[in-house]
């Protein structure tokens, strides 16, 4: 469903009472009776877990599965799948600057991205109360993932121009995917780059900042918008750089303050954050969770662009009575504010 998407945030920002974002997902598995690694190779199932999170919570918009190993995996990374987690890559399929130059750009479509994309253009149709997101990697991420991520550190310094060539290449393949995400009916894209929030603030200047920021100018519009999402732990020292990527919001992981983010962000773009999703989503319990959340609102909820979220993405066996237990914190904190 097609909507006015700057309007939409616009609003957002300006609401009194704000819908909680979490990059939730696959803990529909547990709705659904079924296993992750069946969820990620199934787009009916990905669409129905993605309608059934919408129908139990009031998030502000709907997201689908944050599985950072699909894009490696169209380069012929190897992927381990596991039952119950989230697929990972193994190995390298880069070395070389020989093997950068040789690196073939997959076509969108290939791979697992034929499954998202359809989950994508099947939940867009169904959920029509709110927003739908699709998840990508970010360049930088998706290059760590073909290099290996800690090769790609130590390249950064001895081989720039390899990683570059990866880069770009790793770019055009998003560019093209994001592209057909938009195709497919989503209203935007949240796009995670992790792994450049363990770079230094220079290194993430060149090596990230520039690659993403190309994908923004070539895919966001008044209909189409990119949040930026990084949980590294060094992203409150290139907050100025992030927010040059021209991304229509932002989210931010555990490993930050909250609050120092929102006072380096811009103050017209909505900054999301930060409850831990293995600590208190995973691990935590009903009581911890309310606490953490009621704490983490009291503390950032006086900055108009403040949007409470998960940290990253909740992992798949997360119980949803937590899950359930920081959307019930949500409402008692408006409540109670609204009654003060």
């Amino acid at each position: 469903m097609k909507r006015e998407m700057t309007k939409w945030l616009k609003e957002w920002q300006a609401a009194p009472v704000k819908k909680a974002f979490p990059v939730l997902s696959f803990p529909a598995v547990q709705l659904m009776g079924i296993r992750v690694k069946d969820l990620i190779s199934d787009a009916k199932a990905q669409a129905r877990g993605m309608k059934l999170v919408a129908e139990r919570t009031d998030s502000a918009a709907s997201v689908s599965l944050m599985d950072l190993s699909v894009e490696a995996e169209c380069f012929q990374a190897q992927i381990r799948v596991s039952e119950d987690e989230v697929p990972t890559v193994i190995g390298s399929v880069v070395s070389t600057l020989e093997e950068a130059e040789a690196l073939v750009v997959p076509p969108v479509g290939s791979g697992r991205t034929g499954i998202y994309l359809d989950a994508i253009r099947q939940a867009a149709e169904e959920i029509t109360d709110r927003p739908v997101f699709a998840g990508v990697i970010g360049p930088f991420s998706l290059a760590g993932r073909l290099m290996d991520v800690t090769e790609i550190m130590i390249q950064c310094y001895e081989e720039p121009e390899m990683v570059h060539t990866v880069l770009r290449k790793a770019t055009r393949f998003l560019l093209s995917y994001c592209q057909a995400y938009k195709e497919c009916g989503a209203n935007g894209i949240v796009i995670a780059e992790p792994l450049a929030g363990v770079l230094s603030p220079a290194l993430e200047e060149e090596f990230s900042q520039p690659y993403v920021r190309e994908i923004v100018e070539t895919v966001q519009d008044d209909s189409f918008i990119v949040i930026y999402h990084n949980c590294g732990n060094g992203t409150a020292q290139m907050t100025h750089s992030i927010a040059s990527t021209g991304a229509a919001a932002f989210h931010f992981g555990n490993a930050v303050d909250m609050e120092e983010m929102l006072r380096k962000m811009p103050g017209d773009k909505l900054v999301m954050g930060n409850i831990d999703p293995a600590g208190q989503f995973r691990n935590g319990t009903p009581q911890s969770i309310r606490q953490e959340t009621l704490a983490l609102m009291e503390k950032c909820c006086k900055y108009d662009n403040f949007v409470i979220s998960s940290g990253c993405d909740i992992p798949p066996m997360s119980k949803w009575e937590n899950i359930d237990a920081f959307f019930h914190a949500v409402q008692e904190f408006y409540e109670t504010n609204r009654q003060e």
